[in-house]
């Protein structure tokens, strides 16, 4: 029997990668969801986009609203872009007061208000964790054509990075609990491995080729426990 999905969420969802040799974005030739929809009976409306946040999804949300009573699964990824800082800004005044694009306890209102607002439109919400990030290879990436001491002023320390993106993944799995609605882990599929940094593209934070598959494996692992 085919299985119907709607996937919202980022980049990661969409199957994006950094290709060095190009030197720009593209989609991976097999991503996460490609392989699902190859290997498995099941069909996915892809609508996440690169840059995508909770506030974004609020907006996809209420585009495709009316629809979502007919999928068997709305599938939700968000997180990623939401702990990102304006690193421009940080660069230019370091020592001011500065907010990631949606602060934490706000990430937590705007996530619960999208589960619950699926849940009011008969749709079943399924969310997914967040891929671990390398924190040094990241800095390097956002540092690139600013000023790296800077921003070094306002972290204090570059694995700050990786600890902050990880209280968003662990909020995820918090709303998820609170919200009573299953929660596919892929972080542990990357922390599984000796170096997950090996399945991460050159920016640190976007899954590789390998790292979208691991996505797939983990996601096809966990499919029986939400059934």
């Amino acid at each position: 029997m085919s299985v119907k999905v709607c996937l919202l969420g980022d980049s990661v969802a969409k199957g994006v990668i950094y290709d060095s040799e190009k030197g720009r974005y593209v989609y991976a030739k097999d991503s996460a969801v490609s392989l699902l929809e190859r290997d498995t009976d099941i069909t996915v409306d892809n609508l996440a986009s690169f840059g995508c946040t909770v506030t974004k999804g609020e907006a996809m949300l209420d585009k495709c609203g009316k629809d979502i009573n007919g999928y068997d699964y709305t599938v939700l990824e968000f997180g990623g872009n939401d702990c990102d800082f304006d690193w421009a800004s940080v660069s230019d005044d370091p020592d001011a007061s500065h907010e990631c694009r949606t602060p934490l306890e706000l990430f937590r209102e705007k996530y619960t208000a999208m589960i619950k607002k699926i849940k009011k439109l008969g749709g079943r919400p399924v969310i997914l964790n967040l891929p671990p990030i390398d924190a040094r290879r990241y800095f390097s990436w956002i540092s690139r054509n600013l000023s790296p001491s800077r921003i070094m002023c306002f972290l204090k320390e570059v694995d700050y990075i990786s600890r902050w993106q990880e209280m968003f993944s662990i909020a995820v799995s918090q709303i998820a609990a609170a919200c009573a609605v299953p929660v596919i882990d892929i972080r542990s599929a990357f922390l599984s491995k000796p170096d997950f940094r090996n399945y991460l593209c050159e920016d640190g934070i976007h899954p590789n080729e390998q790292g979208q598959r691991l996505i797939y494996d983990a996601v096809r692992r966990q499919i029986p426990a939400i059934q």
